[in-house]
């Protein structure tokens, strides 16, 4: 069990949590939820231990599996090694092993050691630590030759499946995972759920896979009110009961109000008079019922709508035949698909197979190897990329940039659009340059949403996002009149939006039409 106490931490003046007390008890598994800059990493690190909170006490399990953010931290490591070391006892007892068998000769305290070592390897199944490490990795799409090379030769995706891994690995006590789902494929999402879904120690996981948090979690520990409320059930059941409880506050309230009306008009009315005594009785009556506080959630959704300024013609994208890739390396072949007016598609498939390479094929940045791509009549596509950290150049504000962009737009439209957007006020004026993941992101969608492109291109849009933004990003582009192709490992996007779906795998691009349900008969 992971038990918090009276615990308070804060940065730079602003208070993220105050007397925090709650517990995380063994079978249960817990989302860790909260809007961007709430402090759900804050306390996840106070958890861990990397850093202490200004007041108050944490007591954790000796062994814990813990997702490690630090990618450069095991480089010169074999990734298998690097997975087996996520059981220190026993990393340690097979490292003190091997150093004594490297020795040109061994006393007889060595041999004592030894044995000694022996037991605490037989003790935590270091004899199957390599097939156990292998099957494993193989869940998470890290081949067998993969495994054993270091893990500085592993690409960015990769090295967090390990560091994945390296937390699963030895049965620990309690698992406290940061944002595990980022950078991973639909199939290895679905793969570390039925994991987690076996596991019986105690659970705690941030992600902004609400799907994720839906099909894992038991309860919900929500960053809120600067506190931490705990909810039985998942997401959604979080989210229901947080505006029921919130709604029977309100309604409460306004019937207090009501009556406390009443009661000062009687109370204005007799108060000098021969009923002075029930008027005082009123007043005390008056003070009892004083309305319950509700404090500001720090909860805020933003409010996306794709509009554009001229409709496409029917037919929007003709694709026949086509194959792509990098100089002799061809990432997909052939992809036949038409595209109409009003077509959610979803681009999904394991990382590094060439989803991106796929819509920058689309959009001609990079040249068809094989095929042909048809742009149809009055298409006005928008993109969003993936690698979007150089997209917004510094030396700005954010309404600077934005009015850049559409000047025919207006202060008040460019303004406007800002504000749906979570930039109002003095927000719009904050530097280019200070931006956050996530507020790059919203205010790269606040520019499609200015510019009123016809057809939107979006790679990866929900990275850097919080459950509250992709949920509207999500309702934005269902409402969306235009064409929509998206990459997106995020199965609660696709499953909702998408009516055509590309996979790409294997060096393939298949086409599944009819959405998700679909591609998963298919696959059968």
């Amino acid at each position: 069990m992971v038990v918090v106490s009276n615990v308070s931490k804060g940065f730079g003046g602003r208070l993220l949590f105050e007397n925090v007390t709650t517990s995380f008890g063994p079978g249960k598994r817990f989302g860790l939820t909260g809007p961007n800059g709430a402090g759900k990493t804050t306390f996840m690190k106070i958890l861990i231990g990397d850093i202490e909170p200004d007041s108050g006490t944490i007591s954790r399990p000796k062994r814990l599996g813990i997702l490690r953010q630090d990618h450069t931290l095991y480089d010169d490591m074999r990734v298998i090694d690097t997975v087996i070391a996520g059981n220190k006892r026993l990393w340690d007892a097979m490292t003190e092993k091997d150093a004594l068998l490297a020795k040109p000769e061994q006393t007889e305290e060595d041999g004592e050691r030894m044995g000694d070592l022996e037991c605490v390897i037989a003790e935590e199944d270091g004899y199957t630590a390599e097939p156990d490490a292998a099957v494993m990795l193989e869940g998470l799409g890290i081949t067998q030759a993969q495994q054993e090379r270091p893990m500085k030769e592993l690409q960015g995706g990769f090295k967090l499946r390990v560091l994945l891994a390296q937390a699963l690995f030895g049965t620990p006590h309690a698992l406290l995972l940061d944002e595990p789902t980022n950078s991973l494929d639909i199939e290895s999402i679905a793969w570390l759920e039925e994991f987690l879904l076996s596991f019986n120690g105690v659970l705690v996981v941030i992600s902004h896979d609400r799907h994720f948090l839906n099909s894992v979690c038991t309860h919900i520990a929500d960053i809120d009110y600067q506190t931490i409320i705990q909810y039985t059930g998942n997401y959604d059941d979080m989210v229901r009961a947080k505006a029921q409880i919130r709604s029977q506050v309100e309604s409460s309230n306004t019937r207090k109000m009501e009556k406390i009306k009443q009661l000062q008009d009687f109370v204005q009315k007799f108060g000098a008079g021969t009923r002075s005594t029930q008027a005082a009785s009123r007043k005390k009556e008056i003070q009892r019922l004083r309305p319950d506080e509700i404090k500001r959630s720090n909860i805020a959704r933003p409010y996306i709508r794709f509009d554009f300024e001229r409709s496409s013609g029917r037919d929007v994208l003709e694709i026949r035949k086509l194959s792509g890739g990098y100089g002799e390396t061809r990432l997909f072949s052939g992809l036949n698909l038409d595209i109409t007016r009003g077509d959610k598609v979803a681009v999904i498939g394991r990382n590094g197979t060439g989803k991106t390479t796929l819509v920058r094929t689309l959009l001609k940045e990079i040249p068809a190897v094989q095929g042909s791509i048809k742009w149809g009549h009055e298409t006005n596509p928008g993109y969003f990329p993936q690698e979007h950290e150089h997209q917004i150049p510094p030396g700005y504000t954010v309404f600077n940039w934005m009015f850049e962009q559409k000047p025919i737009a207006g202060k008040e439209g460019v303004r406007q659009v800002l504000g749906r957007m979570l930039f109002s006020g003095e927000d719009g004026d904050k530097p280019t340059a200070t931006l956050s993941g996530g507020e790059r992101v919203r205010t790269l969608l606040a520019k499609l949403m200015l510019l009123q492109h016809n057809v939107l291109i979006l790679d990866e849009p929900t990275n850097h996002m919080d459950l509250e933004a992709i949920s509207a990003l999500r309702d934005g582009i269902e409402a969306y009149q235009g064409t929509c192709i998206f990459v997106t490992h995020d199965r609660d996007l696709v499953e909702t939006v998408a009516n055509k779906i590309i996979v790409v795998d294997n060096g393939k691009a298949e086409v599944y039409t009819g959405g998700y349900a679909e591609y998963l008969k298919g696959k059968r």
